[in-house]
């Protein structure tokens, strides 16, 4: 009797290990209905196919479906506003990118606050830019570039995919760092833009890499260097800004962020399963194809690139004098 008692209280313990031992979305009951990510522009684009990618992944991974909603307009603030008005149950999240660590000083006045009113969660890429010029310019390095530039006082004209985007910001950065002043020219978009490039109405574009490598691969457009402070696999030889004007860079994140007050457990829970995914082979293969290097770490690490962005933008959008009302 007295063996059986034993037996007994030793299942007892192991059933109570067991009990802990249950998986985190069990434990959480989470997620146990539809989750959202929230993207700020229209289908089609690199945020937009980002969200795509990992929203499966998700809900591959934890049982339920991660549904893209895109909320187009106001530079994304309507969709990042929509995110951070919404309950903080762990069932809407933002696809957070470039516009939102500028769109904090670029806009006058907005209704909310992204580094306060919403929490960090996983960092999916980070993307450089390329400088990139028109074949006719003569420069073919940046400090000839620069050299160019300055012996031409307002005749290089500064192309962008709109004002406020990181691809405008990326070349006001330029011009505050090197002293080489150019007319800025904004377009609806990087298409048209590249389109005046190619022609000669403009002579340099600090574009987004996914969208300008192919005509840098058929010698449409010279690229000068990229924004990031390493160089890029997808144009080997092509040096770093950096290289010459130490300290610049301009580089693109995409990531998620939710509603602030989200449950720990479930900001623990997506960035564990985001960053599974971005050693997935098949994910890799995607990601590769948007010119994107892994942003492998924890909700703090995103926090503190989303925070770092925020106050580099600052400095860039006082000094260019831009604002948006």
């Amino acid at each position: 009797m007295q063996r059986l008692r034993h037996f007994l209280a030793a299942l007892a313990g192991i059933a109570g290990i067991a009990a802990f031992a249950v998986p985190a979305a069990q434990a959480l009951d989470y997620p146990n209905r539809p989750a959202r990510i929230v993207v700020g522009y229209p289908p089609g684009g690199s945020t937009d196919i980002l969200a795509r990618i990992f929203a499966q992944y998700l809900g591959e991974k934890l049982g339920q479906n991660f549904i893209v909603e895109n909320r187009p307009g106001a530079g994304n603030n309507i969709g990042t506003e929509t995110v951070a008005k919404s309950a903080p149950d762990g069932y809407t999240f933002l696809l957070a990118n470039p516009a939102n660590t500028i769109n904090a000083s670029l806009y006058k006045k907005l209704n909310f606050n992204f580094l306060t009113d919403l929490d960090p969660v996983a960092g999916f890429i980070r993307v450089t830019n390329v400088m990139e010029v028109n074949p006719n310019v003569p420069a073919k390095t940046v400090a000839e570039f620069i050299a160019y530039v300055k012996a031409n006082p307002g005749k290089v004209n500064l192309a962008s995919s709109g004002n406020g985007t990181s691809v405008h910001l990326s070349g006001e950065l330029f011009m505050m760092m090197t002293g080489a002043k150019m007319t800025h020219v904004p377009y609806k978009g990087a298409g048209p833009a590249l389109i005046d490039l190619m022609g000669g109405q403009v002579q340099v574009l600090f574009d987004n890499l996914p969208s300008s490598i192919a005509h840098i691969k058929a010698g449409k457009l010279r690229a000068l260097a990229v924004t990031s402070t390493t160089p890029s696999d997808e144009l080997p030889g092509v040096p770093t800004v950096a290289a010459t004007v130490p300290g610049y860079e301009a580089v693109a994140f995409f990531g998620l962020a939710a509603p602030h007050g989200t449950p720990k457990e479930i900001v623990d829970l997506i960035n564990k399963t985001v960053n599974e995914g971005l050693s997935d082979p098949k994910v890799q293969a995607k990601l590769k194809d948007l010119g994107g290097t892994p942003f492998r770490g924890s909700a703090a690490d995103f926090g503190k690139l989303l925070a770092d962005d925020t106050a580099k933008w600052e400095k860039v959008v006082r000094a260019a004098n831009l604002s948006v009302e």
